[in-house]
């Protein structure tokens, strides 16, 4: 009676009765011969894909966990079995198991990983059918495991990176199957993956290279989609260049369509972001395809930002900016260069049209979409472009500058938005992982080049201080200050940080020059002038900062001038500590320097200011100068430049060399100095005196000192 019942019972609820005789074979064996029995029996009766959730689950239920391990280790096969015939049983069903996702999450599939990694490299018969089920079921139970929430960062620990590279690399049965799973495991975790495996993965992108270079059929535009997941975090092997510039050139280089054509172009672009223009070569290949690239791109932004109500594919023009950037470095590069002098020009010619599209875009940028990465993006390769040329498009230019200010204040306040912003842009196109220092995560940082050489136009200055750009200037230099001042560690600060400093004290430099009034009237420049008083004498002493001082002395000096009235410039104890600092700069510049055959020095940079001098020394003649301005205006400023015997050093040093050695303008910026200080005070002249002042000054001419100095 029961027999009769059971086939009915079974049919309604969807049972297959066989694999349920099966199961109960498995469920009554008494001994380890007949489990094996049962569970050939049980896996061929039913594949993994081949079974609802709830049948698997209760072949688990019956199975276990146990008898799958033992199969998995064991190293005795029965009798007439080949010696993998246990363990392609156990990864059998363990691709069962793992088509559950709880059980692929399971820690007992978990610490199987390395075991099943060893799997894909192991030798055998190429043309065994079982050993080929047993590949593809581990590939399923790693591919299962890949689909959990933290089951990347335990194939990456387990091992199954390199074992993929090496499945991929050996070309044997299932290696499509090991890209496609390493390809999954870069999207998710790119970073510990070539921080575990990073001599396979370069050979795996050796090897893609190679097949790059070779293909001619569409093989080598789905190259071209994988190629970039497989660029290293950090840079590319030399080696690889060729094979890659060759397969670009050779697609570029056709006709083709947008599908064709765009995944070049993101992978061109991840290339120029990772390695700049190493991996074009020298020559007249190499500028002919630059400039392709560079003409490619820039056609593409004017066709995707020209026309209104044109679906913007972001991310090819996001890598198209990339190339322009690209190209905006190679045509200012005047040394080693690959583009010639007419390459230049047409390449300029075609980018401007390209900035004119980017800022028509701009210009139509409501506030809802100012947060979105591809308005970045667009503000970025802006800004790049206004670094290097602010002339042409002009009238445009002046027209975005609102635009422009409030967009940075926007994100300067939503500081953390706009680094998320930059991370949005890179995975927009360039990175799929962080970005680098030349993607800063904030819009004032892209735009403080072109702003730099705006503020000495009076047209774009007025625009800017209109809208408040030096207020929000201030803002930012002291913000980025903190990062650099005492508690924070400068050894990990990108060099942009402090490039940045630099570049806001141009700013700043060019509107104490043309804007006075501007430097008086608002507060934000006291405070400023507050903060450069108290950070020079740290950062005079510190060890390669000399460029960063020199910003930072001239500036203050300056402003000094301007706000000489303020009680804070009243020989507070900041002040002196200020311009005590100054003095050091200043006086430090140069040394007296023995020459062999002669008996008489001459006067040469110091060591520490010999290296940069070339970016220094107008900082320092325009500090010499605006401390000269600063003594009659300060009473007690002549009376602390004597107690740091400045002038006798600085008279004492010129003595001791020939006035042969030293430079016309030098003279003039030391006379300058010093007839100053001995107008101010009595004593300063009295020390001049002392030391042989009035004869140094007959020696290098100094008719304005010798005449100060002769009288009483």
């Amino acid at each position: 009676m029961a027999s009769d019942c059971e086939p009915a019972l079974n049919q309604a609820e969807g049972r297959n009765p066989t694999l349920e005789r099966y199961l109960g074979a498995l469920r009554e064996a008494k001994n380890d011969s007949e489990q094996f029995a049962a569970l050939l029996l049980v896996t061929k009766a039913v594949k993994a894909g081949d079974i609802d959730a709830k049948t698997r689950r209760r072949i688990f239920d019956a199975v276990g966990f146990t008898f799958p391990n033992r199969l998995l280790t064991s190293k005795e096969a029965p009798d007439g079995c080949p010696d993998h015939v246990l363990r392609a049983l156990g990864v059998a069903l363990l691709a069962c198991f793992c088509s559950d996702p709880e059980l692929a999450a399971h820690p007992q599939v978990l610490n199987k990983i390395p075991i099943l990694s060893t799997f894909l490299t192991a030798r055998g018969d190429p043309d065994d059918a079982a050993r080929r089920s047993m590949i593809d079921d581990t590939y399923q139970c790693l591919t299962a495991v890949a689909g959990t929430p933290r089951g990347p960062r335990h194939l990456i620990a387990g091992g199954t990176v390199s074992a993929l590279c090496q499945a991929y690399l050996g070309h044997g049965y299932g290696f499509d199957q090991a890209l496609a799973l390493l390809v999954g495991l870069l999207a998710a975790a790119e970073t510990q993956c070539w921080k575990e495996a990073e001599p396979d993965l370069l050979a795996v992108l050796r090897g893609l290279s190679e097949d790059f270079q070779k293909a001619e059929d569409a093989s080598k535009f789905e190259l071209c989609q994988l190629l970039p997941l497989f660029l290293p975090p950090t840079t590319v092997p030399p080696e690889c260049y060729r094979d890659l510039q060759a397969g670009l050139a050779r697609i570029l280089g056709s006709k083709l369509s947008s599908w064709q054509r765009n995944p070049a172009l993101k992978l061109a672009a991840r290339l120029a972001h990772a390695c700049g223009s190493d991996w074009i070569p020298a020559g007249s290949s190499g500028s002919k395809f630059l400039a392709l690239l560079v003409n490619l791109a820039c056609v593409e932004v004017r066709l995707a930002l020209e026309e209104t109500g044109t679906e913007v594919k972001e991310d090819v023009v996001t890598a198209c900016y990339a190339l322009m950037e690209l190209g905006i470095q190679e045509c200012t590069r005047c040394e080693q260069s690959l583009l010639k002098e007419p390459q230049k020009v047409q390449l300029v010619s075609v980018m401007k049209e390209a900035i004119g599209a980017v800022i028509h875009y701009l210009l139509q940028v409501g506030s809802e979409k100012q947060k979105e990465p591809f308005v970045f993006a667009s503000v970025r390769i802006l800004g790049a472009w206004l670094a290097e040329e602010t002339s042409s498009l002009r009238k445009e230019v002046c027209q975005l500058l609102p635009f422009l200010v409030r967009y940075a204040k926007t994100l300067y306040e939503e500081a953390e938005e706009a680094n998320d912003l930059s991370q949005q842009v890179a995975n927009l196109a360039i990175s799929p992982t962080t970005p680098g220092p030349t993607w800063p995560g904030d819009a004032l940082r892209l735009l403080l080049p072109g702003w730099c050489h705006l503020t000495v136009e009076d047209g774009p200055r007025e625009i800017l201080i209109k809208e408040g750009a030096p207020s929000l200037l201030c803002k930012y230099f002291l913000q980025q200050w903190e990062l650099t001042s005492p508690g924070h560690d400068t050894s990990v600060l990108p060099d942009s940080v402090e490039i940045g400093l630099q570049t806001c004290c141009h700013i700043f430099l060019n509107l104490v020059v043309t804007a006075p009034g501007l430097i008086k009237r608002d507060a934000c420049f006291t405070s400023l002038m507050n903060t450069l008083m108290t950070s020079l004498p740290a950062l005079v002493q510190q060890q390669g900062r000399l460029l960063l001082a020199a910003n930072v002395a001239t500036l203050g000096l300056l402003m000094a001038r301007l706000l000489s009235t303020s009680p804070a410039l009243q020989g507070t104890p900041a002040s002196r500590g200020f311009f005590a600092a100054a003095i050091l700069f200043l006086s430090q510049s140069h040394v007296a320097r023995a020459t062999p055959g002669s008996d008489q020095a001459v006067l040469a940079l110091s060591p520490e200011y010999e290296g940069i001098w070339a970016d220094l020394q107008e900082l320092w003649f325009l500090g010499m100068q605006a401390f000269t301005g600063c003594v009659p205006l300060l009473p007690w400023l002549a009376p602390a430049a004597l107690r740091s015997r400045w002038p006798q050093e600085l008279l004492q040093l010129l003595g001791s060399v020939s006035p042969n050695s030293v430079k016309p303008e030098m003279v003039a910026a030391y006379q300058g100095v010093l007839v100053e200080l001995a107008r101010a005070n009595r004593l300063c002249r009295e020390a001049m005196r002392l030391q042989a002042g009035e004869e140094t000054a007959s020696h290098y001419r100094m008719a304005a000192l010798e005449q100060c100095l002769s009288e009483p």
